[in-house]
């Protein structure tokens, strides 16, 4: 399955190069993670929900998609705001999840909720995406899952229109966004639901964090007793009026631009508390050489042209990843990236396609069980960026074309699966025209 706003660019992407320091203000669209997580959870409300500047893109368009097939009313308005307004989900409907990992994780509980049968699939790339904790919790549920035996894309639900709940044990490790869509839809559950994670680790627990902050700004009583143990109780889930914050994670390779380029970036709006794992980036960078000033007018990074490599653990947050590699791929001395092997379960494998792409440049990248290791190397050149249907791999390449000339990014289109009109923001940026 396919979708218009994911369609393949024609012609290869030049990155430009900076041609001196940066001095730009760059206003972002609102997050992808607080705009599908407060779509959700407007759709399983008792009464309507306004969301103020939430994202379009690819990602939030089929999660609304995905919820008007369940039946949920939503109206997109003439200023951009969206009104969700709840209804039954009591119709046959079928789910295209293109590559969005909130939509094939977060709506298969919703559909568990439904009295009819769900038929859910995606893009090619999303068959390969691990599934499987989430099929094997809703059995664990009582509710009848059809799928391959291996846990991917294409499968079908089959509700009752009523989940008992309880308690249930899985292993998250391949993902976080599959103990985020069960809590989400737990407050429905009869008894509510007790989730246990057992795993070796548990990726990205900001997320889960974002999640809980959500259930508990809309009334919905939830507890962590233990590190892996999350309790949410059965009860109505408030409806109202939710204003998303500016997307954290695609500030990154605005971020990093001012640290390639020199000279300075600002974030307007950058909240002052936040469960966004992209807050990471400020302390990040600050290591690798960059100076972060924070004030009423956001976030602001001062660079020098001058980057550092870093030794890290980004299990924190696994998305931070392309941008830090790619800053590592032009930096004056090793950079390890550590506590991220789930990446291999997104969009791509990103520790091969990140390495891949980073050596046929010539840089020196390896990977390793769980990241990857960055030297530097004297033989970086333009050349061919493939990006893999991937978002975060297309902006890495941008990140490192501003200083190596002749970078050629195969498809800067898939950007808009989270950030629409990226190559005019980075244009704008430079001084460029859009």
């Amino acid at each position: 399955m396919t979708s218009a706003n994911n369609s393949r660019a024609l012609a290869p992407w030049s990155a430009p190069v900076a041609e001196g320091p940066i001095h730009a203000t760059v206003r972002l669209p609102g997050s992808k993670s607080l705009t599908n997580r407060e779509l959700v959870l407007s759709a399983l409300a008792e009464t309507p929900t306004l969301i103020h500047y939430a994202l379009e893109s690819r990602d939030s368009n089929l999660m609304i998609e995905a919820l008007r097939a369940l039946g949920s009313q939503i109206e997109i308005l003439p200023d951009g705001d969206i009104l969700v307004t709840p209804a039954p989900f009591d119709r046959v409907a079928t789910i295209d999840c293109g590559l969005a990992g909130t939509v094939m994780r977060f709506v298969p509980p919703l559909a568990a909720l439904s009295s009819e049968v769900i038929d859910f699939d995606g893009d090619e790339a999303a068959r390969r995406r691990p599934m499987k904790t989430t099929l094997v919790a809703l059995r664990d549920l009582g509710v009848f899952v059809t799928d391959d035996d291996e846990g991917h894309l294409p499968f079908s639900i089959r509700g009752e229109g009523r989940i008992q709940g309880g308690e249930i044990t899985i292993d998250a490790s391949a993902s976080s966004q599959f103990v985020s869509g069960l809590l989400m839809a737990a407050p429905r559950f009869e008894q509510g639901l007790t989730l246990r994670h057992v795993g070796e680790h548990l990726p990205s627990l900001p997320h889960i964090e974002m999640t809980l902050e959500c259930l508990r700004a809309r009334g919905v009583k939830v507890s962590n007793p233990e590190p892996t143990v999350w309790r949410v109780e059965p009860g109505p889930i408030a409806g109202g009026e939710v204003t998303i914050e500016p997307d954290l994670s695609n500030a990154g390779p605005f971020l990093a631009a001012a640290m390639v380029a020199g000279g300075s970036v600002t974030i307007p709006d950058w909240p002052a508390k936040t469960n966004q794992v992209g807050d990471e980036f400020a302390g990040i960078l600050q290591k690798m050489g960059a100076n972060i000033i924070r004030n009423e007018d956001g976030l602001t990074i001062e660079g020098s042209g001058k980057i550092h490599g870093i030794t890290i653990d980004l299990s924190i947050g696994g998305e931070l990843t392309p941008v830090i590699a790619a800053l590592a791929a032009i930096a004056d001395s090793p950079t390890r990236i550590s506590g991220v092997a789930h990446l291999r379960g997104h969009e791509t494998d990103r520790l091969a396609a990140l390495a891949t792409e980073i050596n046929r440049i010539g840089g020196i990248a390896r990977e390793t069980s769980d990241g990857l290791e960055i030297e530097p190397s004297p033989g970086i050149t333009g050349g061919h960026w493939a990006t893999y249907e991937d978002h975060r791999m297309a902006t890495a390449g941008a990140i490192i074309g501003l200083r190596i000339p002749a970078i050629e990014i195969e498809d800067i289109s898939t950007t808009a699966k989270t950030m629409p009109n990226f190559d005019k923001l980075w244009l704008n940026m430079l001084g460029g025209k859009a």
